[in-house]
C-alpha cells in the first residue's frame, strides 16, 4: 500500500457500505413465499466487528430495504441504516453531519452507478473487485475480493493495518477466554 493511501485510510472514522454487491454477492434469491434471501460473508462480519472494536463508526445505505438485511445489520450491531433509496448522497451527508466528521474522515464502498455520487464526496472511495468499470474509475482503492466474498473484510484489514491496530486485535483474539 502506498503512503498516500495509507494516510487516507488512517483518517477514516466512518465506513459506509452499500449492501447488494458489497456486503452480499449481489444475487437476489426468493423463497417459495416470495421473501428475499441474501448471502452474507461471515468473514466480512468479523471484519465489521473488528472495526467496531477499533472505534470506527459504521453505516449502510442501500437501494433496497428487505427484512433479511435488517436482520444482518441487527446481528452486526449496525444502527445507521438507510434503505430503499437509490439517491444515497443525501443520506451520507446526514451521517457525516450527525457524527460531525469531515469528508476525508469517511470511506464509502460501492459496486454500481448508484454509488458513484457518494463515492465522489468521501476521502476514501472504494470499489469491490466486481464493481462496474465506472465505479472502479471513481475509487482510490479497488479490493481484490468480490462483493459478498470478503471485500468488506479486506477493507477492514487495510483500515486497521493503516491505523496500526490490526496486530493488537489479532493478539487479543488469539487469547483463550
Amino acid at each position: 500500500m502506498d503512503a498516500e493511501l495509507s494516510a487516507r485510510l488512517r483518517r477514516v472514522r466512518l465506513l459506509v457500505m452499500d449492501v447488494d454487491g458489497v456486503m452480499t454477492d449481489g444475487g437476489l434469491y426468493y423463497d417459495a413465499s416470495g421473501l428475499t434471501i441474501k448471502r452474507f460473508d461471515v468473514q466480512d462480519g468479523i471484519g465489521i466487528r473488528l472495526l467496531k472494536e477499533a472505534g470506527i463508526e459504521l453505516g449502510v445505505i442501500s437501494g433496497m430495504n428487505t427484512p433479511c438485511v435488517l436482520r444482518r445489520l441487527e446481528d452486526l450491531g449496525i444502527a445507521r441504516f438507510h434503505g430503499g433509496h437509490l439517491s444515497k448522497a443525501g443520506f451520507l451527508e446526514n451521517m457525516r453531519a450527525e457524527l460531525q466528521l469531515s469528508w476525508d474522515e469517511i470511506a464509502y464502498v460501492g459496486d454500481d452507478w448508484v454509488d458513484i455520487a457518494p463515492m465522489s464526496l468521501v476521502g476514501v472511495p472504494v470499489a469491490v473487485a466486481n464493481a462496474r468499470p465506472e465505479v472502479k474509475a471513481a475509487a482510490c482503492l479497488v479490493t481484490e475480493a468480490c462483493g459478498g466474498h470478503g471485500a468488506v473484510r479486506e477493507l477492514a484489514d487495510l483500515l486497521l493495518s493503516a491505523k496500526g491496530v490490526l496486530d493488537a486485535l489479532l493478539e487479543k483474539w488469539k487469547r483463550p477466554e
